[in-house]
């Protein structure tokens, strides 16, 4: 798996009067990209449009029609959710020509909808239907033959006007006393004295004309491709307050899982010291009393005790300096993220190849930086205790995606035995707990016989220069 780089830093003031008309360029190419897509989406529109119209109306103005009857409800309802298929269909089209994804209405709230008779009738109450509806029966068609007609039109004046060179002599002209190029030149200039050959000047004017539609072509696409898209926002997607509502929830589903991620780390925090420094600390404690006890009766032995309570406060210190590695530690506050992963690998008890591509300007936050530097340190210990691998790799980078906003991406590699999952109660769960309470993402690529590569990809707001220390 590949991790994406921060782009390159931008040039210098005195080269972009230089380079500024390359972007233009690449920005027009960059719509030819597009041409076959939208192309594509174009000309099927009206069929699918007139298919809706023709399926949708029948459907539910029989519907209407036996109202009164039991059967015309089911065959209204019937109308309404082949409405909203084709209203579907619609935003799938539209994400496949390239447009950005528009969030769908949220059909089924909560399992309020549940039921037989709550889902025949939800249709009736819910706008959306009526909107899906509005927009396959009136909206589309309309919107369609347009759109349709004037993909033809271009697509027809490129390739013919371009071509017409080449099949124009196939075609007879009888008694033809009507030349276009001959109304344009009159009216560009109304004194020319200099004459054209007929067929001649009608070719290249011909092809003249084909290449200004070829030309305006991607942009005609574009626009059109547009229309329809905003319509689509506008009729299919789903309101701002259901948008609220998701982000509420999902705001509420990550604040849950970081509490539930902090509540482990401190719990096994809590077991570890009890089960390690603590009973540490009891046995040195019950040594020193012994210490103390044979101090006059037999000062050799006491000597040797001390020996060992010495290497007991001193496996405790080690215990408990592995223990603080949950903790932020000073060099992280003092010098940086960069500084803290650097010196957590050279910690490391297997050799750790270092990456870092941060940003030089402080523009993390301390929150994110904290969290960087203990999903790193969880990595790195469990890739040490469980991968067997005889080398690591620790790369963090950031990039600015420009739509979903900064990130920030973390990945560890090992070269060892492979099969790490993120198994519920285990490290890597309580690990995606954490990132995923950041609104980040945890990726596991482990398969048996490794290697092993394991990402966090967490967002972030870019400190304002202001806020920076």
């Amino acid at each position: 798996m590949s991790t994406d780089t921060m782009p390159a830093d931008p040039a210098a003031t005195s080269e972009v009067a230089t380079t500024d008309a390359a972007p233009r360029r690449r920005s027009y190419w960059r719509l030819w990209a597009g041409v076959p897509r939208e192309l594509g989406f174009l000309i099927l529109t009206m069929p699918i449009a007139i298919t809706g119209l023709v399926v949708v109306s029948t459907v539910f103005f029989t519907g209407i029609g036996t109202i009164a009857l039991v059967f015309g409800i089911f065959v209204t309802v019937a109308a309404l959710y082949i409405a909203r298929g084709f209203g579907v269909l619609e935003l799938v089209r539209l994400r496949w020509a390239g447009r950005p994804p528009i969030a769908q209405p949220v059909w089924n709230r909560n399992g309020r909808e549940s039921g037989f008779w709550r889902s025949l009738f939800t249709p009736f109450v819910d706008g959306h239907y009526w909107l899906y509806l509005l927009h396959t029966f009136i909206i589309n068609p309309i919107v369609s033959i347009v759109t349709w007609s004037l993909t033809i039109t271009w697509v027809a004046g490129a390739i013919g006007g371009t071509t017409s060179w080449m099949w124009r002599g196939a075609i007879p002209e009888y008694d033809r006393d009507f030349w276009l190029h001959d109304v344009v030149l009159d009216y560009l200039f109304p004194d020319n004295a200099f004459t054209i050959e007929p067929s001649v000047g009608e070719t290249v004017f011909e092809f003249i004309l084909g290449l200004l539609f070829l030309a305006s072509l991607p942009f005609v696409f574009r626009g059109l491709t547009a229309l329809h898209d905003v319509i689509a926002k506008g009729l299919l997607g789903a309101w701002r307050s259901e948008m609220l509502e998701a982000e509420v929830t999902r705001l509420s589903a990550s604040r849950g899982a970081a509490v539930q991620a902090e509540d482990a780390s401190l719990r096994r925090l809590e077991r570890d010291i009890h089960d390690g420094p603590q009973q540490r600390l009891v046995r040195l404690q019950m040594d020193l009393a012994s210490i103390e006890r044979a101090l006059d009766r037999d000062p050799d032995a006491a000597r040797d005790m001390l020996g060992e309570a010495r290497e007991q406060a001193r496996e405790t210190l080690d215990e408990l300096r592995a223990l603080s590695r949950g903790f932020a530690p000073p060099i992280l506050q003092d010098r940086g993220l960069a500084v803290a992963l650097e010196s957590l690998a050279a910690r490391s008890a297997i050799p750790v190849t270092v990456e870092l591509e941060l940003p030089t300007d402080a523009a993390l936050p301390a929150s994110i930086e904290r969290n960087v530097y203990f999903v790193a340190a969880e990595l790195l210990t469990n890739a040490v205790k469980h991968a067997e691998a005889s080398g690591l790799r620790l790369r963090v980078s950031t990039r600015d995606t420009g739509a979903t906003g900064r990130w920030i991406d973390l990945w560890v590699t090992d070269n060892g035995r492979g099969g790490a999952s993120a198994v519920p109660g285990h490290g890597l769960a309580g690990l995606g707990e954490r990132v995923r309470g950041l609104d980040g993402v945890l990726v596991v690529d482990s398969p048996v016989g490794g290697p092993t590569s394991i990402g966090a990809h967490i967002p972030y707001v870019a400190l304002a220069a202001s806020d920076r220390p």
